[in-house]
């Protein structure tokens, strides 16, 4: 089969298009599918880095996140069938062809591409605001990277629980932040966006923080987080780690400091994770949570996509199409 194969750790550049992959066999408990659409995260990027715990040894062919065709399952698995059509999340998603632990049928009315996503970014933004962040009607919300797949999801969701929601994104990205409801809309790149936040909320600072930036902004969260309650939601580190200490949380930013690994909160509290998928499609059948359309990319051009990623380059979700 077709498939990317990352050759080196060094970077997306080092993706490359092989032709002679061989198809992988589905166990006994999962299925395989015909990749219709991969969705492409920053962890993508981690990877290619070698920058994450778990990080897969070249040459491995990249991409966890797609949506497809079940064309042959497992032996033990009885509630899914060949021909439905599912989104998941696995390893090796940059292919024609991919084996799945577990999955969930694209919601009806869907395409594949307009699946990917609810999987990874839709769980991650509730995750980050309900359960972990408590966010409540009346409160305030600062979404770091809120043109992103993650950040849009955590924009519209914020403002369906009666959040204010004051978004961050370059320039370029504010008009499609702003269609999406957020209140206020400022630049990342600000020469003071802590200013600017805590000017917004008369010197109190937020509720809840997404942080997925890392770096400065990593920083600027910490500072703008409301001292004793507020809460700083980390979920990634697109631009670089930052560090924080107990002198910190005791002496300079008195706040709640909590990490979310959606992969991790599959694993460890699968019981959550359920209940957030179930809220998730109450809200898609209740229509507050409509279907969007990811950039797209032929598999070939996978390290364009990668690195166009890597620069923050893009909006939204972004998809192969194998």
């Amino acid at each position: 089969m077709r498939a990317l194969q990352q050759t080196s750790l060094n970077g997306p550049q080092d993706m490359r298009l092989i032709t002679d992959a061989p198809v992988p066999v589905p166990g006994r408990n999962d299925i395989l599918i015909r990749v219709t659409a991969a969705g492409v995260n920053f962890r993508d990027i981690s990877q290619t880095h070698g920058a994450t715990s778990d990080n897969p040894q070249p040459p491995y062919v990249p991409g966890f996140e797609a949506a497809g065709e079940i064309v042959a399952v497992g032996e033990a698995v009885t509630d899914l069938s060949i021909g439905t059509c599912v989104v998941g999340v696995g390893s090796g998603a940059f292919a024609e062809y991919m084996v799945l632990p577990a999955a969930a049928p694209v919601p009806a009315g869907r395409t594949a591409e307009q699946s990917l996503g609810l999987i990874v970014n839709w769980p991650t933004a509730l995750a980050a605001l309900k359960p972990l962040g408590d966010v409540a009607a009346g409160q305030t919300v600062l979404i770091h990277a809120a043109a992103g797949a993650t950040g849009q999801a955590a924009v519209r969701l914020a403002k369906h629980y009666g959040a204010t929601v004051i978004a961050a994104a370059s320039p370029g990205k504010h008009d499609t932040v702003r269609a999406l409801g957020a209140d206020h809309v400022l630049n990342s790149r600000g020469a003071d966006l802590a200013a600017e936040v805590l000017e917004l909320t008369d010197g109190a600072g937020v509720d809840v923080v997404l942080e997925s930036v890392g770096g400065a902004t990593f920083d600027t969260s910490l500072a703008v987080a409301k001292r004793v309650t507020g809460r700083v939601i980390v979920s990634g580190l697109a631009e670089s780690e930052a560090s924080v200490t107990n002198w910190d949380l005791v002496y300079r930013h008195q706040i709640h400091l909590i990490g979310l690994n959606v992969g991790i909160l599959v694993q460890r509290t699968p019981q959550l994770f359920g209940e957030l998928m179930g809220e998730l499609f109450e809200l898609i059948a209740a229509g507050v949570l409509t279907p969007g359309q990811p950039t797209t990319y032929a598999l070939a051009d996978g390290p364009k996509a990668l690195a166009e990623l890597e620069n923050r380059a893009t909006v939204g979700k972004l998809a192969l199409l194998p």
